[in-house]
């Protein structure tokens, strides 16, 4: 295999944010070395609809070894990337206090409905965190609940909606962020709980979100001693390949959450915090501050890794097809296909349906 070839393949564990509302030259640079697997959309990168539609067409320049993902954070609340025209959707909260599955059903269609007419091809949601410290800072009313079996009703009817629409749902963060006391953006959380509350708590919704199908999960940046002492989840063979695949029987698309936050990058470099990631058995690499040079740095590292012999290629490969099998079902002319028609702006955006839907929501805020 040629180095040239191994290059566009690394290059395709990458999801990239990135500053400004078109694609900057230093990424498009980047790309001619390393096909990119992806780009993350934040309100930095927002003006409108139909600009966020030409973005999404201008991602896709990015690779020539096949379609871009174009991913966002859209769940609604205070979580919510693309804004008014959108429908300004209420938290997820308010679907666990309706614990109504017919309106968590609308709602997850109606907002993937508007993020596909925009050519948002991935959407990072739902958060299936179990509120288990009300003063959690990270998640909030962010999460559907504090009750596991509704988190999980209702996670599940959320990714089966996204899905139905043409969407991917990735659930997150697991193992499970809700006991946290600090948020993962600032430093490093410790969560001091043994494995079988895990079992019986925070891996109730992920359990039915794997046996519902879900395309991905996201992992998370906290450490939890009694599952591995030494190294945070995103880092943790024992976490991402022992429980989440081995105990838990994930076989799909494993992303990381941001590589930059400070929980990972206050003490890692990105080529190390990249390597150890895709060591532990993620898939997908999301570094989104917008440093175009901490992303080229993080995939030199783990070019580095593979010549090196610290990572086997077979790990690499593994992660390849694992991107590729949801590509092909979404992405690829036959997924396209098989998915609902893609809306047009026009349709869908803050349709009077989608309002119904969100005033719905609204009276239980």
């Amino acid at each position: 295999m040629s180095a040239r070839y191994r290059r566009r393949q690394v290059g395709q564990l990458m999801l990239a944010g990135f500053g400004g509302t078109a694609i900057p030259v230093e990424l498009r640079s980047l790309a001619r070395d390393f096909d990119l697997g992806g780009v993350v959309l934040f309100a930095r990168n927002v003006e409108e609809p139909a600009q966020v539609a030409d973005l999404a067409r201008e991602a896709q320049d990015l690779s020539t070894s096949g379609p871009v993902w174009v991913g966002i954070d859209q769940e609604g609340g205070r979580v919510q990337r693309v804004k008014a025209p959108l429908t300004i959707w209420p938290p997820a909260a308010t679907l666990g206090r309706a614990d109504d599955l017919a309106l968590t059903r609308r709602f997850g269609r109606a907002m993937a409905r508007e993020l596909r007419a925009m050519g948002i091809t991935l959407d990072f949601a739902p958060v299936l965190d179990v509120l288990t410290r009300a003063d959690n800072p990270a998640i909030g009313d962010r999460a559907l609940s504090d009750d596991p079996e509704r988190v999980a009703r209702h996670g599940v009817a959320l990714i089966e909606a996204l899905q139905q629409e043409g969407l991917p749902a990735c659930a997150k963060h697991f193992p499970g962020h809700g006991e946290a006391a600090v948020d993962s953006h600032d430093d490093l959380p410790v969560i001091e709980l043994p494995p079988d509350r895990f079992e019986a708590i925070e891996w109730v919704p992920f359990r039915a979100a794997i046996a519902a199908g879900v395309d991905a999960v996201m992992s998370c940046h906290l450490l939890v001693p009694s599952l591995d002492e030494h190294h945070p989840a995103t880092m943790s063979s024992a976490i991402i390949t022992g429980r989440l695949r081995g105990q838990l029987g994930f076989s799909g698309l494993v992303f990381t959450d941001d590589l930059d936050m400070k929980a990972i990058s206050a003490t890692m470099s990105p080529d190390e915090a990249a390597v150890r990631a895709v060591g532990a058995g993620c898939d997908g690499l999301l570094q989104c501050g917008g440093d175009v040079e901490r992303v080229a740095a993080a995939l030199e590292g783990v070019v580095r890794a593979i010549e090196a012999g610290v990572l086997i290629g077979t790990r690499i490969d593994e992660a390849l097809e694992h991107h590729a099998a949801l590509k092909a079902r979404y992405l690829s002319e036959q997924g396209r296909r098989a998915s609902p028609p893609r809306p047009t702006l026009r349709d869908v955006i803050g349709s009077a349906e989608h309002q119904a839907v969100a005033e719905q929501m609204r009276q239980f805020a």
